[in-house]
């Protein structure tokens, strides 16, 4: 995106500036302010041509040789009293890996420059924290300001993307951006923003305070009279659903959804045609069946011969988190397990996820990370249905044999299964040799 209007994108696809671009620059830098505000930005969205100079560190830094046994060995690791079967899909998916491989890229590439974060890459604080310790820093932190940054920096957008408004600030500043945005993510833009251009109202499943949510809701304010409402859950679908049917109470619709609904909104006019997408991690079942709740409401209030001309959907969860969800299912299906740990950030959507579906059948632990197993009689945890951290007593049978189910969000590396794996088995089998 341009830095001024009339000023041509400059897109780094491989990591080489294109000489002109060069010589421009320097120019500008030569000729004055004036000529500087209208360098638009470089923008790197294919890498930067150092997938291999980086790719031993990532190895190092994320990998496991242990996992990979444990894959070719079926998915189950069996040691004394301990049975662990690991989910199908699990871990890093290609979007957060192709994120942090060009953040890794990026520190490389600019060794001599400051290089941000707009905020967490993804949301796992133990990837966070080696970015960190790479020099790239957040400006999220308290100590860095966003109006401090100009053209000799560098920022990384992250995988669930930016707002179209925090884009537009970076563009004008002229700073060197790379771009991680997942393809998934593009994707729902790709539909918010044709909602938008045909004047529907885009109904975004997902969590109005996070990253991913912002920046798709921003993608149906491009156009004249773009609209978005955000609802989290069935509860608050619903209470739109019978607005959608029989209208209400205005201003108490509004007080509901103050902090998730573009401004201006009227209930009254911008629910008559709607559009449904979602963030990309939320649950695909309980995305399907609020699309399912607004056909109804749809057809309830218009008609099923109005229904094209009102209603749209389009199931965007990325197939990445789908595969997850479809493998823990199958787990918890095709093996007896006494308990199931999933492992990724707590403000991970996707990982909050999976900890759901296994809650309903099995005790459930949703861990941070390896550090939150304290002993074998005491776990630190996310709680499913409280959603706080809290600390289990007993959580691990202390005889006989212990079946262990084992899956990861989207963002979690696969050295944190393996730490997770050898705590699991010093803790069964600590007293196997007595």
């Amino acid at each position: 995106m341009a830095a001024e209007a009339g000023c041509p994108s400059r897109v780094g696809g491989t990591g080489r500036v294109p000489v002109y671009f060069e010589v421009a620059r320097r120019a500008a830098l030569s000729g004055g302010g004036a000529a500087i505000a209208c360098m638009p930005p470089l923008i790197f969205r294919k890498g930067l041509d150092l997938k291999d100079a980086v790719a031993g560190q990532l190895a190092e830094s994320y990998h496991s040789d242990l996992v990979d046994r444990v894959k070719a060995a079926g998915y189950t690791y069996a040691a004394g009293r301990l049975t662990l079967h690991l989910a199908r899909e699990f871990g890093f998916c290609y979007g957060v890996d192709r994120a942090v491989d060009y953040a890794y890229q990026a520190r490389t590439r600019f060794p001599d420059r400051a290089v941000y974060l707009t905020g967490e890459i993804i949301h796992n604080p133990h990837v966070n924290d080696k970015l960190r310790s790479l020099g790239i820093r957040f400006l999220t932190d308290p100590d860095h300001q966003f109006a401090s940054l100009g053209e000799h920096d560098v920022v990384i957008l992250p995988a669930f993307g930016v707002t179209i408004a925090m884009l537009q600030d970076l563009s004008s500043r002229g700073c060197t951006l790379v771009d991680t945005t997942c393809g998934s993510v593009l994707n729902v833009w790709k539909n918010v923003k044709r909602y938008a251009q045909d004047g529907f109202t885009a109904i975004i499943h997902g969590k109005y305070w996070h990253e991913e949510t912002q920046a798709t809701a921003s993608q149906a304010l491009q156009y004249p009279g773009g609209r978005y409402l955000v609802v989290y859950d069935h509860a608050e679908a619903a209470l739109v659903c019978d607005y959608v049917r029989a209208g209400g109470d205005r201003r108490a619709f509004l007080d509901r959804f103050k902090n998730a609904v573009s401004s201006p909104f009227d209930p009254d006019v911008d629910l008559g045609r709607i559009g449904l997408a979602n963030q990309t991690t939320m649950l695909s079942t309980e995305s399907l069946e609020i699309g399912e709740m607004f056909r109804a409401a749809m057809v309830d209030r218009h008609g099923m011969e109005a229904l094209d001309s009102r209603y749209r959907a389009f199931d965007t969860i990325c197939s990445a988190t789908q595969d997850r969800q479809d493998a823990v299912i199958r787990l918890l299906a095709d093996e007896p397990l006494d308990l199931m740990i999933v492992i990724g950030g707590y403000n991970s959507s996707n990982t909050c996820n999976l900890a759901r579906i296994c809650a309903g059948t099995r005790p459930t632990f949703h861990v941070a990370d390896p550090e939150c197993l304290l002993s074998p009689t005491a776990i630190r945890h996310r709680d499913v249905a409280a959603k706080t951290e809290i600390v289990t007593e007993g959580w691990l049978p202390t005889a006989g044999p212990v079946r262990v189910g084992l899956t990861s969000g989207a963002s979690t590396p696969d050295n944190l299964m393996e730490r997770v794996i050898e705590i699991l088995d010093a803790f069964c089998n600590a007293n196997a040799a007595a």
